[in-house]
């Protein structure tokens, strides 16, 4: 039987243990992936332990307690603390989410804690997005139209129309979605995945888009959009409650319709 393992450099090791003071009631285990690529060494997993009387009730209010009281080498992304930037996104006992929109309470064990999976690491929570942006760059995600717009007034939908777009403009592009998907840990660099396929559908069902044709075109690839096997990951996962399979599913409908 063949037995397969990590490479050497990437298998994660026993880190550092912070003990909370003694005599500290409601004591709280964060367990932290670590990894400094100046270091030289294998990521490990430190642990520090919280006095949640004194804590925050979000895991992001844990992490930035440790960076400023315990340790302040960790390294994380965060900013609105409100679930509208998406910069703390991270994996939180084992699903992708938002660390300021995380309860800690909702952990009964330990609160394990790593960067977004399959994604390149520049150190220790912070995953390399370049990848995903640029993908988001080559959809084009702004208003194309060839017709100029009113001289006086903004260009107008129905509210039939603008509902349409309802459970798509709320994306916040923190990627939690397309991270969890197994066919973009798999085929990432051609694969545009569930966030940037719900951006693209966004733009699509946009009553002021006047580009449609030419979305769709862009989209028309073995790859691009036909990697999709509606697993629902994307769905399961998503911090704001968004659905991208539907999305994705209506790009596809589109496409059998124009070929119909």
């Amino acid at each position: 039987m063949a037995h397969f393992r990590l490479p050497a450099n990437s298998r994660l090791q026993p880190g550092k243990s912070f003990k909370a003071a003694p005599g500290t009631k409601r004591v709280k285990s964060f367990r932290v992936y670590r990894w400094d690529p100046d270091a030289g060494e294998n990521p490990r997993t430190d642990t520090y332990e919280l006095d949640l009387d004194a804590c925050g009730p979000m895991v992001l209010d844990a992490l930035i307690k440790i960076k400023n009281e315990i340790d302040p080498t960790l390294t994380f992304r965060r900013s609105c603390r409100e679930g509208i930037c998406g910069s703390c996104a991270m994996n939180i006992d084992g699903t992708n989410t938002l660390a300021c929109l995380k309860p800690i309470e909702e952990v009964k064990d330990d609160v394990n804690i790593h960067p977004l999976p399959h994604m390149p690491v520049v150190k220790d929570l912070v995953p390399d997005l370049a990848q995903p942006y640029a993908q988001l760059q080559s959809i084009e995600p702004w208003l194309q139209s060839d017709t100029p717009p009113p001289p006086d007034a903004e260009r107008r939908q129905s509210k039939e129309e603008r509902a349409k777009l309802d459970g798509m403009w709320e994306c916040i592009l923190c990627f939690c979605c397309s991270t969890a998907c197994p066919s973009y840990w798999w085929n990432g660099d051609r694969y545009l995945g569930p966030a940037l396929l719900l951006a693209a559908y966004r733009w699509i069902v946009d009553s002021r888009d006047e580009a449609t044709g030419r979305r769709l075109d862009a989209l028309e690839d073995p790859f691009k959009l036909y990697r999709c096997h509606t697993i629902m990951n994307c769905t399961e996962t998503c911090p704001k409650g968004l659905n991208p399979a539907r999305a994705i599913a209506g790009i596809k409908r589109l496409m059998a319709e124009r070929q119909g």
